[in-house]
């Protein structure tokens, strides 16, 4: 049981840093092909790692790479992340900030456009999906995704709502530095990276999910043993049509659960009717697994 174990963590642990270097390479193409061509700035730490280099470059004359103040401008959110999620996760964030450190210097700018409406879109296209997917398998991409988190724990508000509140300080710089137009075109590319995050990271989605069958306990066990959660029972359900006897299970899962869920299912009690509803907020106890 523990080689099963140890091979088990080994895999995660592969997956989890071919995941972060993934990120680091839409992060870097995001940012080389399109925000800098078409002077967009990104949402959070990234942003303000961009209106540093422009302001150090503008009116002091030097020039600080955007790679490097994106892992500096990150250490103070390690350190929350160290105290308030967990150690692994900040193990593999730590990872991630620090391959797209290297990948923003590493893969040359290619001007493919500077059409402002253009980078502005694909780069927030490209970046959220990088940042979803890295969500998605428990990996940080630093900045405000680990405020977003622990926010969220606390909240339930979703990532992608925390992360426009906190870049509003971003797209008044653009205009400042830029011009009002780019301020504009940089919250088009705000909005749509938040979008596609939100898409992506499906893990955060939670849906409240009804079952009626005739064998309760048959799916009860085939649930829970696809996924941790706890289901409720409502006896006593008839059907309309042939007024047989059936029961009615409650349960909420998250977004990433579905297809677990369905397989669940289809094992159990192909013949049942399911119904899946999207939630806006839950109160009481959720489990949601260690990052």
């Amino acid at each position: 049981m523990n080689d099963l174990q140890q091979l088990i963590e080994k895999h995660q642990y592969t997956g989890r840093v071919g995941t972060a270097f993934i990120y680091s390479i839409c992060v870097s193409i995001a940012l080389n092909f399109f925000w800098n061509p078409g002077h967009i700035y990104s949402s959070g730490i990234t942003g303000a790692a961009q209106l540093v280099h422009t302001l150090s470059n503008r009116y002091f004359g030097f020039d600080l790479g955007i790679g490097e103040l994106l892992f500096l401008l990150n250490i103070p959110l390690f350190i929350l992340a160290w105290v308030k999620i967990s150690h692994r996760f900040t193990f593999f964030t730590v990872v991630a900030v620090g391959l797209s450190t290297i990948m923003i210097r590493v893969l040359h700018p290619v001007t493919l456009t500077t059409d402002p409406i253009i980078c502005a879109i694909f780069g927030g296209a490209v970046n959220g999906f990088g940042t979803g997917l890295a969500l998605r398998y428990g990996i940080s991409t630093g900045g405000l995704d680990i405020l977003g988190i622990v926010i969220r724990r606390a909240t339930g508000r979703k990532i992608g709502q925390i992360n426009m509140m906190f870049n509003a300080f971003i797209i008044i710089a653009a205009g400042f530095v830029f011009g009002w137009p780019y301020a504009f075109y940089s919250a088009i590319g705000i909005f749509v990276n938040a979008r596609v995050m939100d898409m992506v990271y499906t893990r955060q989605q939670r849906m409240q999910v009804m079952i009626i069958t005739d064998r309760p306990k048959t799916v009860i066990d085939s649930v829970q043993h696809h996924i941790r959660r706890g289901i409720t029972i409502v006896h006593g359900a008839e059907g309309a049509y042939k007024h047989n006897k059936k029961a009615i299970l409650f349960t909420v899962i998250s977004g990433y659960e579905v297809g677990e869920l369905q397989e669940a299912i289809n094992e159990s009690d192909p013949n049942s009717f399911v119904s899946l509803s999207n939630i806006v907020r839950i109160l009481g106890n959720f489990y949601e697994p260690r990052l």
